[in-house]
């Protein structure tokens, strides 16, 4: 993540550490050969993150007490990066995939909750900060060089590396959260740290983010264990983390592009909703299958006009009332006023 940390600091951090904490101006007399910059106190050197995008440091870069190599700094930048422009990048695009992809007819869902999607929104920025907190630890030692992260293609261990990094990822990743995920169904685990993502029975896309901040930090944790293990190259962390999120807004919009057996799309995920035990896995089937938890879409919540009749709710709620009973106890949550009364008769 150093090279999103680069980016920040050119364009942003670089000025506000140097607002905040001012470097000590350099001894009249001293020159370039004592210090990086002739007009501060600062040996810091420039050395791009990486190759592909080389961007020359403002005098700003050498003008606070924290260099850009500060741990101290790093810690606080990815902190506000992975916090505020995390929270930026969720809501720009689960907006997009609101507007544009989700069915408004799912508002009349017996199991859509009064004031859904602002109890959604305010979840995830609650959990945002301290995840934020949480992991920027992880990527200030991946920073300093305690991963196996490279820079340039020529670095891989060998030439296929470049590609096979890419699905070895996935599958690493999904494998690793498929256990995590189930092991926060564990019923002491569960009503302390889970449930209050599967207070959304029906999820609409800003329920991708809104999970217990130490929840959400258990299941990222294989996207930063993975370069402590295996070699992972800079541009390819940067594009792999950002279509983790995208994928994460994917499959809680609601909308089942294909019936894929291999594939955990938004269906299987709605499913792990509705029916709370099945599906655990981040993008395949594979370990939900071997460790018996798969539950595959039923081929009408493939046909939009069966999926959101009202004779399929039915069957869908007589189901997940069920099993929410056995997992939960009393279902505590608040549904829409109107649809409170269609149940009571």
């Amino acid at each position: 993540m150093d090279v999103v940390l680069e980016v920040c600091d050119q364009f942003l951090f670089d000025y506000m550490y140097q607002w905040v904490l001012p470097a000590r101006p350099a001894p009249s007399g001293l020159t370039n050969q004592n210090f990086a910059n002739g007009t501060s106190m600062s040996t810091w050197q420039y050395k791009p993150a990486t190759e592909y995008l080389p961007l020359t440091p403002s005098p700003a870069a050498y003008g606070s007490l924290w260099s850009r190599d500060n741990p101290w700094r790093q810690g606080v930048s990815f902190f506000l990066i992975l916090w505020i422009f995390g929270f930026i990048v969720y809501f720009v695009f689960a907006s997009l995939s609101y507007l544009f992809v989700f069915d408004k007819k799912t508002f009349e869902h017996p199991k859509f909750l009064k004031n859904q999607i602002w109890l959604e929104i305010k979840q995830a920025n609650e959990a945002m900060p301290i995840m934020a907190l949480c992991t920027a630890p992880l990527l200030v030692l991946e920073t300093q060089g305690y991963g196996f992260l490279y820079d340039k293609l020529e670095d891989a261990p060998w030439p296929w590396w470049n590609w096979f990094q890419i699905p070895l990822f996935l599958f690493f990743t999904d494998f690793a959260i498929y256990w995590i995920h189930r092991g926060l169904h564990h019923p002491w685990v569960y009503k302390r740290l889970h449930k209050p993502h599967h207070k959304w029975i029906m999820p609409t896309p800003f329920a991708s983010h809104a999970f217990h901040p130490l929840d959400g930090y258990a299941q990222s944790l294989p996207y930063h264990i993975f370069p402590f293990i295996f070699p992972l190259q800079k541009v390819a962390y940067v594009a792999l983390f950002v279509f983790i999120n995208f994928w994460t807004i994917m499959i809680h919009d609601g909308e089942y592009i294909a019936n894929n057996p291999i594939i955990n799309g938004a269906a299987c995920h709605s499913i792990h909703h509705l029916a709370f035990n099945y599906n655990y896995g981040q993008y395949f089937t594979l370990w939900d299958r071997i460790g018996g938890s798969y539950r595959a879409p039923e081929q009408e919540m493939f046909q939009k006009d069966v999926k959101m009749s009202e004779e399929h709710w039915e069957k869908e709620v007589k189901v997940m009332e069920k099993i929410q009973l056995e997992v939960e106890g009393e279902d505590d949550r608040e549904y829409e006023p109107e649809m409170e009364t269609k149940k009571r008769q």
